[in-house]
């Protein structure tokens, strides 16, 4: 099931993201360190949110390993949701948005389960 969404909501809640995650005080010293060329990463990104809410089949690749050599602290996976859940709901229908937060929340659980492994 796809949400009701288009191409261009989805491009706008990536631009609007990242423009937000990049101003961040502690997320903008993240991303502006490891991405060298915006363009690829913002329609790299573009491509997972659209596999993920319209079902696209764009994107093929594997996020976790790519994001477990950055430098990423614990704090970093609720600013970047907050700003995520934040921006989702600026942008998106309700339903896409919240499919949109649901995958986000899932893939930080994951993903700090595999960064700080030892976290209880």
């Amino acid at each position: 099931m796809s949400a009701q969404v288009t191409e261009e909501q989805i491009a706008q809640l990536v631009q609007t993201f990242y423009a937000k995650a990049r101003a961040h005080k502690d997320l903008g010293k993240v991303f502006n360190a490891v991405v060298s060329d915006w363009d690829h990463h913002l329609a790299l990104v573009q491509d997972f949110w659209s596999h993920i809410l319209l079902e696209s089949g764009r994107y093929k690749g594997h996020p976790f390993p790519v994001h477990l050599s950055l430098p990423i602290q614990r704090q970093h996976f609720e600013q970047w949701l907050a700003l995520f859940r934040e921006t989702a709901l600026e942008t998106l229908p309700e339903a896409a948005a919240q499919k949109a937060i649901d995958r986000a929340e899932h893939m930080a659980k994951s993903f700090k389960a595999g960064v700080f492994p030892f976290d209880r």
